[in-house]
């Protein structure tokens, strides 16, 4: 069988006759099988997906199939699937089955997409190369010594092994682009607000965004236009009308200006090569006449610690819940309720959860959240504010996804300060609210691909898409 790599491609097969849709998923499902070493999937939903691959190909004969017949997804094991599994890969939750669905699944279900299974991540959605999941690491298909990123590193890791068409990650600072960039595939973070975050388990609830991970910009825009819009139960979301994303691709994007930070190209710790190819490709837009000029950012070493102050501080309001008494994993050590408490936690959250919700503590206690939380919240806005004054002059920000390529297991992980500045050009979009996009435009000399980031302006994930399909295909 032919390997898919658009959506539109397995349509035009299932509209002919020449595939089915019980083939194409039996095709999936023998390449995760193959693939097992790789362990993407915590668990592969087989007789489920089938019988709806057999209900949905009826619905393609009949002529009422919906507008993702033919997409088999993936989706992160923090978003919920009613009376399926979803544990944040985290020994906490294991063995929990989610009581209801995420807004994003049953729009995906109502337009007729099949969810294959679920897979691995950092957990909790905490990391940056998905060795903090509970159940092992995910190795990156294209170099099995390397990372695939994260957190939402099975998710890209998925589509870049072909076990699947696309899959739905969450991005709090970079996990969906930072390993879309490592895989060599497409990675959106939504404008806050554009996507229901209801049944995403929540890591930080201000930064925290579903999108997803493709091949291409097409399936991208697809997904985020069946995913976006109005919900009633998530109050954070905008009430502005959601745009035909996959009919706008083609605008004229002759009269985008593009903005380019000269502090990240002088960044120390940027591999040259990235920062090479970013400036070729900033030099081949010049030259097809976009207008593309440096702006000044000088707030860049504030980004990670502003990130980190912060979403550990709500992590820790977050996590308060898995406790032991209501759901989930609870410690067989406990004899009573302080110790029910203390145990569950101590066993069930993992270093990296644990060494955040001691941080996030830390900043909100009494004698420090003046120092700490409120400051940060003071130096997000000034982030804020500079991030939007480029953007009224400018349509676009380009820089790189990530400062190099995937790194080997271990080789950051005995420091998480030098984890963390993994996300130094990702978590600028997510304090800020705006969409972004890592698109996989680079290859290294080591063989490994990096992605190239589009920052936008807010709730105009249209023009992202349009000025994006344009890069892919012209450069």
């Amino acid at each position: 069988m032919n390997t898919y790599s658009s959506l539109s491609a397995i349509q035009a097969d299932l509209k002919s006759g020449v595939l089915n849709l019980k083939a194409l998923l039996s095709f999936y499902l023998d390449r995760i099988e193959k693939n097992k070493q790789l362990n993407i999937f915590l668990e592969v939903f087989t007789s489920e997906a089938l019988q709806r691959a057999g209900e949905i190909d009826a619905k393609i004969k009949s002529g009422t199939a919906g507008r993702l017949a033919g997409l088999v997804i993936g989706l992160k094991d923090n978003i919920c699937y009613k009376d399926h599994k979803v544990s944040a890969s985290s020994k906490i939750l294991e063995g929990f089955s989610s009581l209801y669905s995420a807004t994003v699944v049953e729009r995906l279900l109502r337009e007729d997409a099949i969810i294959i299974g679920r897979c691995n991540c950092d957990e909790f959605a905490m990391g940056s190369s998905n060795e903090n999941s509970a159940f092992g690491n995910v190795l990156n298909p294209l170099e099995t010594s390397r990372v695939p990123g994260g957190s939402s590193g099975g998710a890209a890791a998925a589509v870049a092994a072909g076990l699947c068409l696309a899959t739905l990650g969450t991005d709090t600072g970079g996990s969906i682009r930072q390993p879309s960039s490592f895989c060599g595939v497409v990675g959106l973070k939504p404008t806050y607000g554009r996507v229901s975050r209801y049944g995403a388990i929540a890591y930080a609830s201000s930064f925290d965004q579903i999108g997803p991970i493709t091949n291409n910009i097409e399936d991208a825009a697809l997904i985020m236009e069946i995913i976006s819009g109005m919900d009633q139960y998530d109050s954070t979301l905008s009430s502005k009308p959601v745009p035909s994303y996959s009919k706008e691709l083609k605008q004229d994007v002759s009269k985008f200006k593009v903005a380019y930070l000269q502090d990240c190209l002088d960044k120390e710790g940027l591999d040259p090569e990235i920062k090479q190819r970013t400036s070729d490709l900033i030099g081949q837009l010049k030259k097809a006449g976009q207008t593309v000029e440096p702006v000044s950012f000088p707030f860049l070493d504030y980004l990670v610690p502003v990130y980190y102050v912060l979403t550990t501080a709500e992590a820790s309001s977050n996590l308060a819940r898995y406790q032991g008494l209501n759901f989930g994993t609870r410690s067989k050590n406990a004899v009573d309720l302080d110790s029910t408490f203390r145990k569950t936690r101590s066993e069930g959250f993992g270093k990296e959860v644990q060494r955040r919700i001691m941080l996030g503590t830390f900043v909100l206690s009494s004698g420090y959240y003046d120092a700490y939380y409120s400051k940060g919240q003071k130096v997000r806005r000034l982030l804020q504010n500079k991030t939007l004054e480029i953007l009224n002059s400018y349509d676009f920000i380009v820089l790189p996804t990530t400062p190099g390529t995937a790194f080997k297991f271990g080789e950051n992980s005995a420091d998480p300060i030098k984890m963390y500045l993994e996300d130094i050009f990702t978590v600028q979009a997510n304090i800020t609210g705006l969409p972004a996009i890592s698109l996989p435009m680079g290859k290294h000399s080591n063989g490994l691909p990096f992605g190239i980031q589009l920052i936008g302006r807010k709730f105009e994930e249209s023009k992202l898409f349009a000025f994006s399909d344009y890069l892919l295909k012209s450069f």
